[in-house]
């Protein structure tokens, strides 16, 4: 019997070995470049609702509010240094009925500030001594949030992650309008809502909230998506500010937008297939994605679809991706090179890629289309790689060295299996 384990534990070994060298061949990350200019620290505020509602136990099995506090203690610990972070509260302190005093009850639980470890420990502090209580004022709330994170230096991000579980009870005081008023201010503030397993009206209230200042919306079922959402946007303020311009999408490529380098941003009705254009210089490489954003209640099974397109149809490369209804966003990407020219007259030549996003979302019938979802799309041009493997070819881009390593690493442990076999096959007649 130990004979003829030796053999088997020799191939794991060997498979171990391999594996490791698959890992480690990957290229090392690029060093940071020291020489940037110092920029303002981002402000990002969390507005919690604690208003009676947040009672619930439908959040894998515990309250929405015990739910709430073990995200905020994640975050707080993985908050980078260099963003200054506070915590509101609304629906906190007034427990009675008086529906004027209700809504005014909103409070800074801490000040937006950089955190060090005693900073941590606070916050914590103060997130563990809630309980729901009240009513749900979000459009005063939002209003003194804002204030909070104001100050003279226009540059700065500032971020608002409001997170709810119900629609604001103050009206007339619309939220909507409120966030509209915000953006108009032009303080480069954005607001992201996340709905604490929502009901139809509070997904459409928190959803027109975020698209008034170009935030986005979430819906929220499991406490590690809270969390994991709430870490993303507060990292997310930590990264230089880039406003999405728009560009409104054609039936076909010809009557297309013609696109640059940047940020865009349209709205894809269901089903849809939109163009834009992208004219690629010779030598360059381009480099598109494409992200939509579920930000309603949509069926199970999609899938998005992005492609590169001659004018005349032909395609060039695509990148796809699909889900199945655990997430609000779905991305894909591609990237085409272009040879070099050959002469200096060809040099100015650029040849124009169609760029087609296609979505196959659909959603129940008592569900709104109009509006069309959110789409954003990333265009970039880089200079195309000097080596063979470096460019992408049916979409793989570096992949192939990873595919020719996996089919040799394949075929070794063939050929040693069979050997295996035959001396075990041997070894088993002679006996």
């Amino acid at each position: 019997m130990i004979t003829r384990q030796r053999p088997a534990a020799w191939v794991i070994a060997l498979l171990a070995a391999l594996t490791a060298g698959l890992v480690t061949a990957g290229p090392a990350a690029a060093a940071d470049d020291d020489d940037e200019p110092a920029q303002p620290s981002p402000k990002v505020e969390l507005v919690l609702d604690v208003s009676g509602s947040m009672r619930a136990r439908d959040i894998d099995g515990k309250s929405r509010m015990a739910a709430a506090k073990q995200a905020f203690n994640e975050v707080l610990d993985a908050t980078p240094d260099e963003v200054a972070l506070g915590i509101r509260t609304l629906g906190a302190n007034y427990r009675g009925d008086d529906r004027k005093t209700g809504c005014k009850d909103t409070e800074l639980l801490y000040p937006v500030e950089k955190l060090d470890q005693a900073g941590r420990t606070d916050a914590k502090t103060a997130v563990a001594t809630l309980a729901p209580t009240g009513w749900t004022p979000i459009g005063p709330t939002l209003l003194k949030a804002a204030d909070d994170l104001t100050d003279d230096t226009a540059e700065r991000s500032r971020r608002i992650v409001l997170i709810s579980d119900g629609e604001d009870t103050c009206q007339p005081l619309d939220p909507c309008v409120v966030a509209r008023d915000i953006s108009a201010k032009g303080i480069h503030l954005t607001i992201d809502t996340l709905g604490l397993v929502p009901d139809a009206k509070t997904r459409d209230q928190l959803s027109c909230i975020a698209e008034a200042t170009g935030g986005t919306y979430t819906s929220i079922r499991h406490t590690d998506e809270l969390s994991g959402r709430v870490k993303q946007l507060v990292d997310r303020a930590a990264d230089p500010v880039v406003t999405p311009v728009e560009a409104k999408g054609a039936a076909q490529c010809s009557a297309a937008p013609k696109l640059e380098s940047g940020l865009y941003t349209d709205r894809e009705k269901f089903g849809e297939h939109r163009w834009y254009r992208v004219d690629v210089p010779a030598g360059k490489e381009l480099r598109a994605s494409v992200s939509v954003s579920a930000d309603r209640a949509v069926n199970q099974d999609y899938g998005v679809l992005l492609r590169a397109e001659t004018p005349n149809g032909r395609e060039i490369v695509r990148g796809q991706e699909s889900g199945d209804g655990r997430t609000d966003v779905i991305s894909t990407g591609l990237r085409y090179p272009t040879p070099e020219a050959d002469d200096d007259e060809e040099e100015d030549t650029a040849e124009t890629v169609c760029l087609r996003v296609s979505n196959s979302f659909s959603a129940p019938a008592s569900v709104k289309t109009t509006p069309g979802l959110p789409v954003e799309l990333t265009v970039d041009l880089v200079d195309s790689a000097d080596q063979a493997s470096d460019v992408a070819s049916f979409g793989l881009g570096h992949g192939w060295w990873l595919l020719g390593l996996l089919v040799l690493v394949g075929f070794l442990a063939g050929l040693v299996w069979g050997w295996l076999s035959r001396w075990r096959f041997a070894v088993w007649r002679t006996n």
